[in-house]
């Protein structure tokens, strides 16, 4: 809806992971050295940890948008806290073997034999597997021994781990992992964008739908969405939405801090945290509160509330009437009286 309203093609801050929308941020920019430095070895384990909305799926997106498929055959699993023989059925699936009724026995020798029949096209299998922090201690030792297939002396597997900050420090403490570690080849840690880079991605994804300078963010709004995000692009793109919303509603073509500060506020439901309860002693018989000290604050709350439920009927009344435009700019009635005019 608010595209509409700023003239964009698209939703430039949608949450779907899109390769399209790639920034090269700093810490993103190192990630794919890695990925570039550990695919080039043809081996072993690369390990790229982050946040819940770091961008891990994005970077896996343009990676593989990236790569040489002449070269490399890549499948991908989603980790759902699978064991040993899951791991091993998931991936012989992803390799396109019917598993139904195979033992483990079976299901590694059909795996071995569809990532040899892959070499045998030029090609080595790349394994991406995504939540690792869910895998159980089995599941990891299976990928470790998938690790081992070769092939005149190369690996036919090599195999990419995503995970939340968790895996990372399981990895480097946990005793389950010991043989794994000595098997990772790349290491990277996602961190936050830094406080410069929010105006440069603001601008980016939405010059890849059309911007024409509206909406404006000013520098304080992207200031306060860094701090409001703590520079984690999932939710500088919710805030962001929710800002972009609110200024099409209002009728707003510059966001600025207070935009932001209200969306903010509007997304932790505007609700100061409450006190801790403490122990009070029980009064039988409290002294009243005098008429003449209760009636003007219960006025005073009163009047708040209708002033606030005042403001939120009109806001309700502009998203009305922005859809109502919506639906009338594109149903064919009006389509047909656009071509008879």
């Amino acid at each position: 809806m608010y595209e509409d309203h700023y003239g964009l093609s698209a939703k430039p801050f949608q949450l779907t992971p899109d390769p399209a929308f790639w920034f090269d941020s700093a810490t993103h920019r190192k990630a794919m050295a890695y990925l570039g430095y550990g695919l080039a070895q043809g081996e072993g384990f690369i390990v790229v940890t982050g946040e819940v909305g770091a961008g891990k799926t994005t970077l896996v997106a343009h990676l593989l948008e990236t790569i040489d498929r002449d070269a490399l055959n890549p499948i991908r699993l989603v980790s759902t806290q699978v064991e040993d023989e899951d791991m091993l059925r998931l991936t012989a699936q992803a390799l396109g073997v019917e598993t139904h009724g195979l033992a483990k026995a079976q299901l590694l020798a059909e795996i071995e034999r569809r990532l040899h029949a892959v070499a045998r096209g030029g090609r080595r299998t790349l394994l991406i597997v995504d939540e690792a922090q869910s895998l159980g201690a089995s599941a990891i030792e299976e990928l470790r021994m998938l690790s081992n297939f070769t092939a005149g002396g190369h690996a036919l597997l090599q195999i990419v781990l995503l995970g939340q900050p968790e895996f990372r420090e399981r990895l480097h403490t946990g005793a389950e992992c010991e043989q794994l570690r000595q098997r990772v080849i790349a290491t990277h840690h996602l961190e936050p964008m830094e406080a410069e880079e929010i105006e440069p991605y603001l601008a980016h994804r939405l010059a890849r739908v059309g911007w024409k300078g509206r909406p404006d963010f000013t520098t304080d709004a992207c200031s306060a969405l860094y701090r409001a995000s703590g520079g984690i692009p999932r939710v500088i793109n919710q805030l962001a939405s929710r800002a972009m919303l609110y200024g099409s509603v209002e009728g707003i073509d510059v966001l600025d801090k207070d935009v932001i500060d209200t969306v903010v506020a509007d997304q932790a439901g505007d609700a100061p945290a409450r006190a801790p309860v403490q122990p009070t002693r029980l009064h039988l018989a409290p002294d009243p509160v005098p008429a003449a000290d209760a009636d003007p604050l219960l006025e005073r709350r009163i009047a708040e509330l209708e002033a606030r439920l005042e403001d939120q009927d009109a806001a309700l009344r502009r998203v009305l009437q922005l859809l109502v435009d919506w639906v009338e700019a594109d149903s064919p009635a009006a389509a047909r009286l656009r071509e008879t005019a």
